[in-house]
């Protein structure tokens, strides 16, 4: 038989053949015969049969002849969706929505995903589906809904005093949810399904989708006049036949364009995706974004319910929810027709996935944007070298710039502090400068608001032994040390989550005495209720902020003034907007930088100086910026204090061009872990050795990772360049068995545009 004729076994009207991936079965695509009858379409999520169960799935493509290839891999099936016929092709069981999962324009995306960071098309599916809503874990909810019914009709049995008392209140407030209702009016669910009876109101069991926004009070705003440089940035947003790259300082009314660009997509008949880096960022941006359209908003991150992401989802995907807001997975969200696409503080490692498939949110979003024929925005005021050479030197993106702030208001003045010259002879460093803690007490005494950063939690990131110097390290990461929490007195990993309470004696000297080392935010606190004991402090931390919306609460409560100081770490250091806070303590700027294997360490550093030192000044009142450094000489240092971005970016573009690193260059790291170190060294010597062979790529010999054991994996690391990521992507599929990704032995972990190198 031919490859174009059909399968004698499949042969019935109508019937077309899709191909299938099944969430369980990860590295495979299956082939199902499609009865005409169930209307099966591209996206659609349906119940297949597999072994002896069945399993959800979801159709990726149909064709109308028989393309049934047995158990081959995804790769063999994208290039052989139509093999040879063979006997038994089962068919779909059933469709479980008619309304499809996924658009076709989205399965491209994916496509395109799974060949660019080489991983499974079903292992980049899965990256686009919350977890309730693949995994079944939520359904929607049920509840019965009371509406009054007018006028009543003619000829209804009288109410008695108290029924006619409840109904004026349910017409009164226009019905609602039953349970709602009788606690609100102190009745009864009897006593309104009597009403019902009688014919005066109805009472039906409805879909009640769960709202994260509700109990939220969010006031109405309306557009507000725009700058002259707004409006060109609007304009040159909505005229853009490419990404537009929108370059403002902190304070320069971002959000109002990107909102007045939103309203444009809507006006267009079409749906709008915000994307922010950070989970502690959404509630407020959030807030933003409903205050100006109302309930067309939809949220998505991690942080919501179950239920909530399922309906939240849902809701969008059936177009009720016409703009979206979250984090880094909200690039995927199910909007039909997408106009816009826009990634606030397009800069942020917060893009970048750090498990597989590690793609970068910000790149989707470029890619889905030219599928959808959608407009693409990237907003930041410290752009990402990539994006600023795309735009300045390639010509791929427009170039949009806010140079002022709103409302004529100047950019804080900063003072940078040399922490060596504070510290007393013969002492060691201080957390505060004196300075600092001036400029703080006089913030008190003016009733504003100061915020104070540092890059690291805990009480003590070394827990050191008096006697001999060793530091106490966890058992399952190396060289990973164990930070010190005076709050519940333990020692934790921070990467793996171990604990344990400190020993009484050195485990390597058995000396009984310890000191902390360095200093934590738990630590500044602390510090800080002795220096200045009138100060009221709120920590906003990972350590502080577990339990659920407590982000949303504690900037509530700062914003609200029931606090003085906001000391917190990398959540706090972009995004926020608090008119009451003029000034702004970096306690240290440098730590960034004495990361030796991270050539973007002065990068990082640059982004984070000037993006924290962006939140003092935003209203009428001036704005200071105190940074404490060791390293005042520093040229990243010093261009974020003068807050050059431009001279900070041709500096740091030169170099890297000399060096032939991103953005002149692509570069992945392909990492083997394992329980057995010998075999892990061996698996990466051989992926050097197959690697070698191909053209174009230059290999670095493989080394022990900088972060060597991880929860009790062995780690080594090989770093690739070339000139593009495709040619590394197409060098490790050919190179790395698929066995070393899925299998029992040492795995290959595979991060092209590798963001972090440990």
């Amino acid at each position: 038989m031919t490859k174009r004729q059909t399968c004698y076994n499949c042969a019935m009207d109508g019937t077309m053949y899709a191909q299938v991936a099944i969430e369980q079965v990860p590295g495979q695509l299956f082939t199902y015969a499609a009865p005409g009858g169930l209307g099966v379409r591209v996206g659609q999520c349906v119940t297949v049969p597999w072994r002896r169960v069945y399993r959800r799935g979801y159709v990726v493509a149909l064709a109308a002849e028989c393309p049934y290839a047995p158990r081959r891999r995804e790769a063999e099936q994208e290039e052989l969706f139509g093999g040879a016929p063979a006997k038994g092709v089962k068919a779909i069981e059933a469709v479980e929505d008619p309304l499809p999962y996924f658009s076709e324009k989205t399965i491209a995306l994916l496509r395109w995903m799974a060949a660019y960071y080489d991983v499974g098309f079903t292992l980049a599916l899965r990256s686009a589906l919350p977890a309730p809503v693949r995994e079944g874990r939520s359904q929607a909810r049920e509840r019965f809904v009371v509406a009054p019914i007018l006028p009543p009709p003619p000829r209804l049995p009288p109410l008695s005093k108290r029924q006619k008392a409840l109904y004026e209140d349910i017409v009164r407030v226009d019905g609602g949810l039953l349970a709602r209702l009788c606690e609100e009016f102190k009745t009864t669910p009897a006593t309104i399904r009597r009403l019902a009876a009688m014919g005066y109101v109805s009472c039906e069991r409805l879909e009640a989708p769960r709202n994260p926004l509700a109990g939220r009070r969010i006031l109405p705003s309306r557009p507000l006049p725009l700058t002259p440089s707004q409006a060109r940035a609007l304009e040159a947003i909505l005229a853009a036949d490419r990404p537009t790259l929108l370059f403002g300082v902190t304070g320069s009314g971002k959000t109002e364009v990107y909102m007045q660009a939103i309203a444009k997509t809507l006006e267009e008949g079409r749906g709008a995706v915000v994307l922010v880096p950070e989970i502690s960022l959404t509630p407020q941006t959030v807030s933003r974004f409903a205050a100006r359209f109302g309930g067309q908003v939809a949220v998505l991150h991690s942080a919501l319910s179950d239920g909530e992401r399922h309906d939240e989802w849902h809701r969008i995907r059936r177009g009720q929810a016409r703009v979206v807001v979250g984090p880094r997975s909200a690039v995927f969200a199910p909007v039909p027709s997408l106009g816009l696409i826009i990634v606030d503080e397009e800069h942020d490692t917060g893009y970048k996935q750090d498990e597989s498939p590690r793609y970068s949110a910000r790149d989707v979003a470029v890619m889905r944007a030219h599928l959808e024929g959608a407009r693409c925005v990237l907003g930041s005021a410290t752009p990402s070298l990539e994006s600023w050479r795309n735009a300045t030197e390639l010509g791929k993106y427009a170039l949009a710039r806010l140079p002022e702030r709103v409302g004529g208001a100047a950019l804080p003045a900063v003072s940078l502090i040399d922490l060596r010259q504070a510290a007393a002879p013969g002492q060691p460093l201080p957390l505060f400068s004196p300075p600092l803690i001036d400029a703080l007490r006089l913030r008190l005494e003016r009733g504003e608001q100061a915020i104070l950063f540092l890059n690291r939690r805990g009480y003590a990131p070394t827990y050191q032994c008096a006697a001999c110097g060793e530091p106490l390290r966890c058992p399952r990461c190396a060289p990973a040390r164990l930070t010190y929490h005076a709050k519940d007195d333990t020692l934790r990993c921070h990467l793996c989550g171990h604990w344990e309470r400190p020993p009484t004696r050195c485990p390597a000297c058995g000396a009984p005495l310890f000191k902390p080392l360095g200093a934590g935010t738990q630590r500044v606190e602390q510090a800080l209720a002795k220096i200045l004991p009138q100060a009221r402090v709120i920590r906003m931390d990972a350590d502080s902020t577990g339990r659920r919306h407590s982000h949303d609460e504690l900037l509530a409560a700062f914003r609200a003034k029931e606090a003085d100081v906001l000391l917190g770490t990398q959540m706090i250091a972009k995004g926020l907007d608090f008119p009451n806070v003029t000034l702004v303590g970096i306690l240290s700027a440098d730590r960034s930088l004495n990361i030796a294997y991270d050539f973007r360490a002065a990068e990082r550093t640059f982004q984070l100086i000037a993006q924290v030192s962006g939140r003092a000044g935003r209203g009428v009142l001036p704005g200071e910026v105190v940074v404490q450094t060791l390293q005042p000489e520093h040229p990243a240092v010093a261009a974020a204090c003068a807050c050059d971005y431009e001279r900070f970016a041709a500096d740091e573009l030169a170099l890297r061009r000399a060096q032939n690193l991103p953005p002149y260059a692509r570069l992945a790291t392909l990492t083997f872990t394992g329980e057995d170190p010998a075999a892990v060294e061996r698996a990466a010597r051989e992926a050097a050795h197959a690697l070698g062979r191909f053209p174009g790529l230059e290999v670095a010999p493989p080394l022990p990772a900088p972060l060597e054991r991880k929860e009790d994996r062995w780690r080594w690391q090989l770093l690739i360049k070339a000139a593009t990521a495709q040619r590394i992507a197409r060098a490790c599929h050919a190179a790395i068995p698929q066995e070393r990704r899925l299998g029992p032995g040492p795995r290959a972990l595979l991060d092209v545009d590798a963001v972090f190198l440990a």
